[in-house]
């Protein structure tokens, strides 16, 4: 069997990831694929801790918080994302292993030492779509939609730090949109970049 694909969609928050990841995900059924959505943190033990710390602002040790993320992702790999490529479908998330890289960046730890490792222990996807977004911008969507602001991620000056590293990174599996348009326009630069990267759907 052909192995799946597997796109990751990263950004700042606001910048519209799941409305994103939903759009694709109903566009390639639409076109026959078989897709499986999944985000990051995810919903097991590490990822609630993790949602858990964000919510309440009350950080731990930026390596301590970096172990938090890796295990949560070690076993979102084994559980969801091998076995999804495995049975040759395309997998999306919402956040992957550059969201660590610039988050975690952000707090202090190496970038670069960060991505080196992530794409060491983790298979690279076959497509990142990095959303860009002013930190602002992206903050009044998540008030707009009445969303949960997480202190410990979701301030100004972080998120501006946050997206000085995204805007630094540079792969061939890497594709930048801006997101500072309305969810359809988006949508359509997002299906380009699909269609010319991966000739999907």
């Amino acid at each position: 069997m052909k192995r799946g694909r597997l796109i990751a969609f990263e950004g700042l928050d606001g910048s519209g990831k799941s409305t994103q990841l939903a759009l694709l995900g109903a566009a390639l059924r639409d076109a026959g694929r078989e897709v499986v959505e999944t985000r990051e943190p995810t919903g097991g033990s590490w990822g609630r801790r993790i949602r858990a710390m964000a919510r309440s602002g009350e950080r731990v040790a930026a390596a301590e918080e970096l172990r938090w993320f890796v295990e949560d992702r070690r076993e979102h790999v084994a559980e969801v994302i091998e076995p999804g490529l495995a049975a040759g479908r395309i997998v999306l998330t919402d956040r992957y292993y550059l969201s660590t890289v610039a988050y975690q960046g952000a707090r202090g730890l190496d970038p670069a030492q960060l991505l080196c490792e992530a794409e060491a222990d983790f298979p690279a996807p076959d497509l990142a779509l990095v959303l860009e977004i002013e930190p602002e911008a992206g903050l009044a969507r998540v008030a707009a939609r009445g969303g949960h602001v997480e202190p410990a991620f979701e301030e100004e000056s972080f998120l501006a730090q946050v997206a000085t590293i995204f805007h630094g990174l540079e792969r061939a599996y890497l594709v930048r949109i801006d997101a500072d348009h309305p969810a359809a326009a988006v949508h359509r630069a997002v299906l380009y970049a699909v269609r010319n990267r991966l000739d999907l759907p």
